[in-house]
């Protein structure tokens, strides 16, 4: 693949509603366009991969996703059903089996299958419609009204994950036009609610609709991606497994009173919550090697990164290396919200803080929040868990497969000096619902990103650039057609 290969050099030089025939309501499923009959698939002449006109393709996939991403999907609220209407219609266009399933006002899900020869257990391609909402004051552009300057296109959602998304439905609609011998079922699911832990989208579709998941034996999914920051040589990172989600909530009780009195320092709640958060933020948390960190590290050290020293020492260099790469190693901790207080001149009886926690696989989460209550060390600060969150602990997808393999297959031809690493998701995917059902759930979106990318994952003037864009499409269109043919 000559542009990928082209677009990892730049890369490495510069920094190391309208929809036809309606549909009908069944249910809580919305059926498509139906399926074209076996006659009108005899009309479409099969062709070959080297007659795809991929700068048209990119157009296309350009197009695509500044539609996207012009579709508000801020969780909350949400409201994706218009985004799923938005990507169904190119499939619907073309053909392809297309449902529409609600799963609460104005959200739902998009599934979408290309149906193959059933020698082989099915490939999802999954991906969320819904997007962390933007702070427009701090943006440059509009989060919504997506901008193309200088390579890049700027928008909410254009890395997490509505890019990646797009990269997907283009290898679907690819193995749709080209008429690819699938021995597999390709699967293309487009869910809401991802940045709120998944309750209207891949966990209800989990739940209520558990059919739709039977014959999918792997799914490709967010999680991971490629990265230079280890050195001259990209890494990609295949997350196997992930964090376990821990929101937290802290507590300080005081005695309210009057804003011109001087209060006790025990009196005030923001002054003991402002205590408890600090003893917070400095805890030094270990090193904890799991499964996937050890078969990370050993890759990398039998690719002859320049870690030297004993197991401590390439640990501690390891965890060095990024925020990124600590996360994978220890148990994490963010205060994201506070709350307290009615008026300037009122001593508030509580103040709230509200902590993200991360906990590596394996670890317990009520062992977790004794942790946190001692080192806190005041009895009158609460520690509760937020409600909604997953009961049971992640589970890890295998990393001997043929998934796996052909995944590195394609990442090396293209990349020829690339290294492909087991690694954990340090946030929350949906990965997780899948991986419970026994499906080998990989996350990956194949590109090397920038680190102006990398910081564009939940804050301020997100983009990916076309190059980035262009070269997933490729990537992701070659792992599918690999997997399924």
């Amino acid at each position: 693949m000559p542009f990928i290969t082209h677009v990892y050099n730049m890369l490495h030089t510069r920094s190391h509603t309208s929809f036809a025939d309606g549909g009908r309501l069944v249910g809580r499923v919305i059926l498509g366009r139906r399926p074209p009959t076996a006659s009108e698939s005899r009309m479409q002449t099969p062709r070959t991969a080297d007659s795809i006109d991929w700068t048209a393709v990119h157009r296309e996939a350009l197009d695509i996703l500044r539609g996207f991403l012009s579709i508000d999907t801020s969780n909350p609220p949400g409201r994706e059903a218009a985004a799923a209407r938005y990507l169904g219609a190119f499939l619907e266009s073309e053909g392809v089996e297309t449902r529409y399933i609600e799963t609460a006002p104005q959200r739902e899900i998009l599934y979408a299958r290309l149906a193959g020869d059933g020698s082989r257990r099915g490939l999802m391609l999954a991906n969320h419609l819904d997007v962390v909402p933007p702070e427009p004051r701090y943006w440059s552009t509009r989060p919504f009204e997506p901008v193309e300057q200088e390579g890049r296109l700027y928008g909410r959602g254009a890395l997490d994950m509505k890019g990646f998304a797009v990269m997907q439905l283009i290898a679907l609609l690819l193995a749709r036009r080209q008429g690819l011998p699938l021995k597999r079922d390709i699967v293309f699911c487009a869910v809401p609610d991802e940045e709120a832990l998944g309750r209207y989208g891949m966990r209800w579709l989990c739940e209520q609709h558990p059919e739709l998941l039977e014959g999918i034996e792997y799914a490709l999914n967010e999680g991971g991606s490629g990265s230079l920051e280890f050195g001259e040589r990209p890494v990609f990172q295949v997350a196997v497994n992930e964090k376990w989600v821990c929101w937290m909530r802290i507590t300080a009780r005081g005695i309210p009173g009057h804003g011109g009195i001087p209060s006790a320092p025990g009196h005030n709640p923001i002054v003991r919550l402002a205590r408890a958060i600090d003893r917070l933020v400095t805890w030094e948390r270990p090193v904890i090697m799991t499964p996937e960190t050890q078969a990370w590290l050993d890759r990398l050290i039998a690719e002859g990164f320049a870690w030297w020293g004993t197991t401590e020492a390439r640990l501690a260099h390891a965890v060095g290396v990024s925020g990124g790469v600590a996360a994978i190693f220890t148990n994490t901790l963010n205060v994201t919200m506070a709350q307290s207080g009615v008026k300037a001149n009122v001593v508030p009886g509580r103040a709230i803080a509200t902590l993200d926690c991360r906990l590596l696989p394996g670890q317990s989460r009520d062992a977790w929040r004794d942790e946190v209550i001692a080192r806190i060390d005041d009895p009158d600060v609460r520690v509760e868990f937020l409600d909604g969150l997953d009961t049971e602990a992640p589970r890890a997808a295998s990393m001997d497969t043929d998934f796996f393999r052909t995944i590195e297959a394609a990442l090396t031809d293209a990349i020829p000096d690339a290294v492909v690493v087991p690694s954990i998701t340090v946030g929350g995917t949906d990965n997780r619902f899948l991986r419970a059902r026994g499906i080998h759930a990989y996350g990956l979106m194949p590109v090397v990103l920038s680190n102006p990318e990398r910081i564009g994952f939940h804050g301020n003037d997100e983009h990916i650039t076309l190059d980035h864009l262009n070269s997933g499409c490729e990537l992701t269109y070659d792992i599918v057609k690999r997997m399924c043919t």
